[in-house]
């Protein structure tokens, strides 16, 4: 398999309008955390009840954040990255 189809694999990749990425600093309990997002902004997320059991979030994960349109400090979990996607998203330049 070769780098390019390991990024065609990867499938989710933010929305540049809506969408940006940020890492898990502290779980906050209630089903939401706290994410220091790309765009310089620290902001309290919550885990959408589709993914609550199903994908399990964990302090330094990389995610992709949704921030709400109302209450820029707030949002929602879109997606969460595996190791193995967060190394191939950062050797490919995609994340710096």
């Amino acid at each position: 398999m070769t780098v390019n189809s390991d990024i065609d694999d990867l499938n989710v990749i933010a929305d540049e309008d809506t969408e940006v990425y940020g890492k898990v600093l502290e779980m906050l309990g209630a089903n939401r955390v706290l994410v220091r997002c790309f765009d310089g902004e620290e902001r309290t997320c919550r885990i959408p009840g589709r993914m609550r059991k199903k994908v399990w979030i964990r302090e330094d994960d990389l995610v992709i954040v949704e921030p709400w349109d109302w209450q820029d400090e707030k949002g929602d979990i879109v997606h969460r990255y595996e190791q193995s996607q967060q190394d191939l998203l950062f050797d490919e330049d995609i994340l710096e």
